[in-house]
């Protein structure tokens, strides 16, 4: 008996070292990968996967395929990969917005991991700041607070209904205490063309996009959304400093088709922990967006969304009735 229970140990540790060395020798990529980002080319989420497409690329020798997928808040995007073939060549590269954000919006009725496998926050846009257009008169958040207090529902937020910036407006109308009047005017180019014409007074907006204009004083930089100060944004001021508590930044999304392989996963966050190391890599995010570099390897990744959401679910009721 005890001769068989020792054997059975040695079975268990060989079957256990045999899944390990398999797992760290996964043959992947073996052909192009293809990414899905459900954003229009151009943008931050498009940058970004660009950006960690071009570098997979050089350490691994394959390429990612870009696919830019609009519509439907990111659901169509979503959908693409959650009904692709779990092996390692269909990737999502989104953010919080379609992920946390459309489910506390009601725009989906699962949970981010419910339909597809989280392998790693490759990035994080720490660049977001609340801007004023010219014609406001805003350079600050108390300038805001005392012209909406004044003023109820005068203030024009512009942005995306049910979106990321939407639920940033609210977040801060509610933290500050004044109504604004929210407007569906678009995506970021719109939000910058609407600013510059002095058709909405403010709007959210990753700093990349916006930091010519701010340097012509044609918008102001009012404050940023990162939890603590982004020094490439220079003396933007967050949100806490102003006197009110509360930060909303942007975690990018690596994710798989649900039931890959746990070694593909493993891989690409491994991957993207080495891009992350790379200097050009880091300069591209600082020219392009003002980003620094972040990264949450698969489980740090999966608590920190699991954080997120709890966060942002308490805004539920408040986002799903405008």
């Amino acid at each position: 008996m005890k001769k068989a229970f020792g054997l059975t140990l040695m079975a268990a540790a060989v079957a256990v070292s045999t899944g390990a060395f398999a797992q760290a020798d996964v043959k992947w990529p073996t052909k192009p990968v293809q990414v899905i980002v459900p954003a229009g080319a151009g943008g931050d989420t498009d940058f970004n996967a660009r950006q960690f497409a071009r570098y997979f690329e050089k350490i691994t020798g394959k390429p990612m395929v870009v696919t830019n997928v609009n519509g439907g808040g990111g659901t169509i995007a979503m959908s693409q990969v959650q009904g692709a073939a779990p092996d390692g060549n269909t990737v999502f590269f989104g953010h919080t917005g379609q992920l946390i954000v459309n489910e506390v919006s009601g725009l989906i009725d699962y949970k981010f991991d419910a339909k597809m496998d989280i392998a790693c926050i490759p990035a994080v846009d720490k660049g977001v700041v609340l801007v004023a257009g010219k014609k406001s008169g805003f350079k600050n958040v108390q300038d805001i607070v005392t012209k909406a207090k004044g003023a109820p529902n005068t203030v024009i937020y512009g942005t995306e209904m049910g979106g990321f910036s939407h639920l940033q407006g609210l977040m801060f109308a509610k933290q500050a205490g004044i109504e604004l009047k929210l407007v569906d005017v678009g995506s970021a180019s719109d939000k910058i063309t609407s600013l510059l014409g002095g058709r909405i007074d403010l709007a959210s907006i990753s700093f990349g996009p916006v930091k010519d204009y701010a340097a012509t004083g044609d918008m102001a930089m009012t404050a940023q959304y990162s939890k603590e100060r982004n020094p490439l944004l220079g003396d933007i001021k967050t949100f806490t400093e102003q006197g009110l508590k509360f930060n909303m930044e942007k975690p990018y999304i690596i994710a798989f088709p649900k039931g890959t392989n746990p070694a593909i996963i493993k891989k690409i966050a491994d991957i993207g922990q080495q891009i992350t190391k790379d200097p050009a890599y880091a300069k591209a995010l600082e020219d392009g967006f003002k980003q620094p570099v972040s990264f949450y390897h698969t489980k740090e990744a999966n608590e920190h969304l699991n954080q997120v959401r709890d966060d942002l679910m308490q805004y539920k009721d408040l986002l799903r009735k405008k």
